[in-house]
């Protein structure tokens, strides 16, 4: 047992060294006419395979530019004949007569090259170029003339195709054999004895070629010999052997040479004429000519080196003498290859498409390339255009794989179309070439990526639950699933802050607020907007790919609710009162209180002295919107008396004032009626009662005193400001005060001026509006557009106002005309940095996510 196991080690190692002798090549020889299902070699055991391996891997034979006449055995993997083998047909005259074959192996792809040599065998009999063979020959001929004798062919090689010869018994002639170069022989009939025409006019003898096979083959051809008279002198050629060398690419008719041959006779007896005998190969009699006069040799077909490279034949001149005496001559013609055939390109396996990671070095395709030519005009170089992101390697003699060199981007080029060119060596070289169609698949290696960083969307307040607010779109240059996306809103696990006017605020998601369509990247509003809960909201929308693994990608959304006009004003209660001294929320809840008592408020009260001149302040009424911009600013309007009465209201203060100077006719009591309006489209409003006493100036004087007294409690019951001189000494401080807070934030509006110009710059809302300033006072709430001045909007305190920049995809509206004798207009205003009051103005609330 265990000298089989050594044994066998040793066969598998002698098999190893043979292979790596061979320089990786398997030989196989097979006889020709071997029959079909003969095993000419077990391919798989020497390519060292397991059983049943060749067949899960597909083991095949490639055999580009001819039929195969072997195949390989699937079950067994061993290569067989498939069909007749004839060397003759496959080889013609070549020795050794060697198949190049190519075997290819999947899982993984491997190229093995086997050579199979055909060998000969004796199945061709000697052929002579015909049957019979007529001669004459004058009976002066002398004892060892010779006459040469056209020699028998044989397909075969080697052995088999050495011939001998026998002639029949003769007493007159003899057979000797010349050798007319290294290759052929030659019979001459040589005569032995003189001839005499008058005993034996004609004489008969069988010529018989036999080829050195085992067993032996054989050929006969019958010579006639005619005895003719008189003619002693035979033609005779200049040299006994004429070698020519011509281009196979020479045209029909080209002259290939002249033969010479003169005859010493005289008369008829030496006038000599030519004729082209013995054709090796016989198709040589179809491809040249010769005239019988001159001696003169021609093409009649084209020359094709790769198939016949030296044809040998005789030339026989014969005189026209009685009899005719003839002399001989060899011509052997040379082809000399020129670069007439191109390179072909085969492909032999094509593996795609090619994924677009796939690493360098990747195997694409294997290619077979070919030149029928020999020498220079037979050496082929290959390459590959465009140069990337393929190459070619050479794996054999002829054998080449297309192999990847550069990494694939399919969302760059999804397919290439490469093509394989070789060219041979010639002068001029040939070319040739193969495209190739290569596909590349796609891999999951791009996220989604959204059009914009930043979406800023607009949304009006009260908008209908379930409108679309945006559409948000993300690319993914991927194809299938891998470039499917869907959007979705995401918290991130952060809440979103909600304010509220009353300063209540609480943490909600972005995702209660609004959400997306997983498809179509719509996005809509889940209830509706309150501007005055929210005024901005900030999220993220995620897209995601359906590839494996998923990618992703982030934008985030900011989304501005724009106001809308649905708070209408509320008045507030008189200034220095006890709601007012309760604080801001104090203030709040009354105004609250107020505009919830629907449009008529409470009557305010006021004291006026008789004689109080023209201009004079004797109340102001306060009022508040919840919203802003132009929905929060407000206007006063004297509703009733109207006409010429005494007292007239600021447009834009709300101050009541005396219109010209009031007398007794005036009566004890004037009751006016205050509208108050905003400017939103529809406009709002609110209206105020103020009764107002006309005393005398004592009387006035003490009530005024009165109020002075109870200004910690209440200042003025009904917002008024009372007195001749008492109202003139408190406006005269008012307007000191006023001066000089004008001062200070004019000077601070210098400073923040300056820094917001100097200092880096927040993140800027986008949109598709110039940007607007919104500013709120006492006198009302405006916006103006940046592009044309800036503005700072100073209420009582820094504390206390707001400053709100954002950019609507509408127009403001203009406000609406105001008296001629009341405030100035909104540009004057705005081109003012000081807005006096009391009021204080809501801050901005915003929600961030």
């Amino acid at each position: 047992m265990g000298e089989r196991c050594c044994a066998a080690v040793v066969r598998v190692l002698v098999l190893q060294a043979a292979w790596v002798l061979s320089g990786g090549q398997v030989r196989y020889s097979v006889p020709e006419e071997a029959k079909a299902g003969t095993v000419v070699g077990r391919l798989a055991q020497d390519l060292g395979l397991e059983a049943g391996e060749a067949e899960a891997r597909r083991l095949r034979l490639v055999a580009p530019g001819r039929r195969a006449s072997v195949e390989v055995s699937g079950a067994s993997g061993a290569l067989v004949v498939s069909s007749r083998l004839d060397r003759e047909e496959l080889c013609g005259k070549s020795a050794p007569c060697a198949l190049r074959l190519e075997v290819l192996l999947e899982r993984p792809l491997r190229v093995f090259h086997v050579q199979l040599e055909v060998t000969d065998i004796n199945d061709n009999a000697p052929v002579f170029p015909a049957a019979r063979k007529n001669l004459s020959i004058a009976e002066s001929s002398v004892p060892g003339s010779r006459f040469p004798l056209e020699g028998a062919s044989d397909a075969d090689i080697g052995a088999n195709a050495q011939l001998t010869y026998t002639l029949s018994p003769s007493e007159h002639f003899s057979l000797d054999l010349q050798k007319s170069n290294e290759r052929n022989i030659v019979p001459e009939l040589v005569l032995t004895k003189s001839l005499d025409r008058e005993t034996i006019p004609v004489h008969r003898l069988v010529l018989t070629a036999t080829d050195g096979g085992r067993p032996s083959l054989s050929g006969t051809m019958e010579l006639v010999i005619s005895v003719l008279d008189a003619n002693d002198n035979a033609p005779q050629f200049n040299q006994s052997v004429y070698k020519v060398q011509i281009l196979e690419s020479a045209e029909v008719g080209t002259l290939v040479t002249r033969v010479n041959a003169t005859d010493p006779d005289l008369g008829s007896n030496s006038k000599v004429t030519y004729i082209a005998t013995s054709f090796i190969p016989p198709s040589g009699k179809d491809v040249i000519s010769i005239n019988p006069n001159t001696g003169e040799i021609r093409l009649t077909a084209a020359l094709d080196f790769e198939e016949v490279s030296i044809f040998d034949f005789r030339i026989e001149a014969t005189d026209q003498g009685t009899p005719p005496l003839s002399g001989h001559c060899n011509v052997e013609l040379q082809v000399v290859d020129v670069n007439d055939n191109a390179p072909e390109v085969w492909v032999t396996s094509l593996s795609v498409p090619v994924p677009e990671d796939a690493s360098l070095g990747t195997v694409v395709a294997l290619l077979s390339v070919s030149d029928r030519d020999s020498g220079e005009n037979g050496r082929v170089r290959c390459w590959v255009w465009p140069a990337s992101p393929f190459g070619l390697e050479a794996t054999f003699a002829g054998s080449y794989s297309l192999v990847l060199r550069e990494a694939l981007d399919r969302e760059r080029v999804s397919e290439y179309e490469v093509e394989v060119r070789a060219e041979d060596g010639g002068a001029p070289a040939l070319r040739a070439s193969r495209g190739l169609r290569v596909p590349v698949s796609d891999v999951n290696d791009n996220a989604p990526l959204f059009a914009q960083a930043v979406y800023t969307v607009l949304a009006r307040e009260n908008n209908a639950a379930g409108a679309e607010l945006a559409r948000l779109w993300a690319r993914d240059p991927d194809e299938a699933a891998n470039g499917r996306v869907s959007y979705s809103v995401w918290d991130g696990g952060v809440g979103g802050a909600a304010g509220s006017s009353s300063g209540v605020s609480g943490w909600r998601p972005a995702s209660s607020y609004v959400s997306v369509d997983a498809e179509s990247g719509r996005l809509w509003a889940l209830q509706p907007l309150d501007y005055e809960e929210l005024q901005v909201l900030q999220f993220e929308v995620r897209a995601v790919d359906a590839g494996e693994p998923p990618l992703s990608g982030n934008a985030t959304v900011q989304l501005f609710v724009l106001d809308e006009n649905d708070n209408a004003p509320a008045l507030l209660p008189p200034a220095g009162s006890a709601a007012e001294a309760g604080g801001a929320a104090a203030a709040a809840e009354a105004a609250l209180a107020l505009a919830g008592a629907g449009s008529e408020s409470g009557t305010l009260w006021a004291w006026a002295a008789w004689g109080a001149p023209a201009g004079q302040v004797v109340a102001k009424i306060r009022a508040v919107d919840a919203d802003s911009g132009y929905n929060a600013w407000l206007r006063y309007e004297l509703w009733e008396p109207r006409g010429k009465g005494p007292f007239r209201v600021g447009l834009y203060s709300g101050e009541v004032s005396t219109a010209r100077a009031l007398d007794e006719a005036d009566g004890p009591r004037q009751r006016l009626l205050i509208v108050v309006r905003d400017h939103g489209e529809p406009a709002r409003s609110a209206t105020a009662t103020l009764s107002v006493s006309l005393l005398e100036a004592a009387e006035a004087a003490l009530a005024a005193g009165s109020s002075s007294s109870l200004s910690a409690v209440s200042r003025s019951a009904a917002g008024v400001e009372l007195g001749a001189g008492a109202a003139s000494a408190a406006t005269n401080v008012w307007l000191v005060v006023a001066i000089c807070a004008v001062s200070s934030l004019f000077l601070l509006a210098v400073v923040l001026y300056a820094a917001s110009r100097w200092a880096p710059r927040a993140a800027v809302l986008s949109g598709p509006g110039p940007t607007t300033l919104v500013c709120a006072s006492e006198v009302g709430s405006w916006s103006y557009s940046q592009r044309h001045s800036r503005s700072l909007c100073v209420a009582d305190g820094a504390a206390k106002s707001d400053l709100m920049v954002f950019s609507p995809n509408f127009p403001p509206p203009p406000p609406a005309p105001a008296a001629k004798d009341t405030q100035p207009e909104p540009s004057a205003l705005l081109d003012t940095v000081l807005l006096l009051g009391k009021l204080r103005p809501r801050r901005l609330r915003a929600v961030s996510v």
